[in-house]
This record gives C-alpha cells, sequence and structure tokens, in this order.
C-alpha cells in the first residue's frame, strides 16, 4: 500500500479532497458524484454516508465516530470500512490525508 494511503489509518488524520475533487449533486443524473479532473466516482449510498463527513476539519476519529453512533454499530467495524475506503480513494488520487 502507498505511504499516502497508510498515512490515513492514523486516528489524527483529517482526510480531505484533493484540489479539483469536490461532493457534487449532478442534477441530470440525479445522484450524487465525487468529481475529479478528468474522471467521476459514484458512490454508493454507504459510501456518501462516509463522503459527506469528509469536510477537511473532521479527523478520522471524528468520522468514525459519528457513523458508529448514526448506525448504531460496533466501532471497530466502522473505523475497518471507513478506513478501507477513504484508503482506495487516496490510491486514486480523490482524497489527501
Amino acid at each position: 500500500m502507498p505511504a499516502a494511503a497508510r498515512r490515513l489509518c492514523a486516528h489524527s488524520v483529517t482526510p480531505r479532497f484533493a484540489p479539483g475533487v469536490r461532493l457534487h449533486h449532478d442534477i441530470a443524473r440525479e445522484r450524487w458524484v465525487v468529481m475529479a479532473p478528468e474522471r467521476m466516482f459514484v458512490p454508493d449510498e454507504t459510501a456518501l454516508e462516509v463522503l459527506r463527513l469528509v469536510d477537511g476539519a473532521r479527523d478520522m476519529d471524528a468520522i468514525i465516530d459519528l457513523l458508529a453512533v448514526k448506525f448504531a454499530a460496533p466501532r471497530e467495524v466502522i473505523a475497518t470500512d471507513v478506513r478501507a475506503m477513504l484508503d482506495d480513494l487516496v490510491v486514486k488520487g480523490a482524497l489527501r490525508a
């Protein structure tokens, strides 16, 4: 795994969208998309819940805590899933730590 992706595993890391990347509601497609230069990602409902919390202010712990409460799920399960998803977006260049 690249070093950039490994950094998201740290609790105090604050994920943010990379320059030129944003979460956007596409009216024509009637869905949320992650817009990036020359590409687009279509998140499912679960990924969208996570991406809505990526605001450049919340760190990984805060995002995981909010989702664990919202979904009444074990924090460890949420943490594993959130880190894997965000790490994948770092590798794809959509997020930065």
